[in-house]
């Protein structure tokens, strides 16, 4: 059962101003930041839908063990498909194209049915760097959204037209990073 057909019968708690989040930059901690938002506010009765793009269904990852045992407020989704830097020249651009787009209209209308708080959508700035979502469909989503819906956008250089229009903008700097001297992704600290 979703979040929202869980919570149609429960008096809502809503936020009166919902803000615009921006989590950008090469440093770690865009994502980690989002969860801990996410957790946050699931904590506080509010309703998230936390939407993981690049991401496969069933890849294992500490967010999605949480969310999915833990916390009846947030309702992950993921588009199924890896981030093209991790496929090369095996990426099958067409199909990545279409599972972003369809993760990002799904995230739309989900959004629209007035269930959620708060929308995250993981990474969707390096979709729209990508080519596979245009930054004026993102704008649009943020314009339409409804009121009080808090929205958290994460990924690595951020277009100007996204911090421009963006309540909060935080950029992670790498000073240093275990991966540059070949240390590989560890469970519970990157997934």
């Amino acid at each position: 059962m979703s979040v929202c057909e869980r919570e149609k019968s429960v008096e809502k708690k809503r936020l009166r101003t919902g803000l615009v989040h921006v989590y950008t930059g090469q440093g770690k901690g865009k994502t980690t930041a989002a969860i801990g938002l996410a957790v946050r506010a699931a904590g506080q009765g509010l309703r998230v839908l936390f939407v993981q793009f690049f991401k496969l269904k069933d890849d294992p990852s500490g967010e999605k063990e949480v969310f999915e045992r833990y916390l009846d407020g947030v309702e992950l989704v993921r588009s199924n498909v890896r981030h093209p830097l991790f496929t090369g020249r095996r990426t099958d651009h067409p199909a990545v194209k279409r599972s972003v787009v369809d993760a990002f209209e799904l995230a739309r209308t989900r959004m629209m049915e007035g269930c959620f708080d708060m929308v995250v959508l993981d990474e969707i700035i390096g979709a729209v760097n990508g080519g596979y979502i245009d930054v004026g469909d993102v704008i649009g989503f943020l314009d339409k959204r409804p009121e009080g819906v808090e929205v958290v956008l994460t990924g690595r250089d951020a277009p100007t037209e996204l911090v421009r229009i963006a309540d909060y903008v935080t950029e992670m700097l790498k000073i240093k990073h275990p991966y540059d001297g070949g240390t590989k992704a560890r469970k519970g600290i990157e997934f």
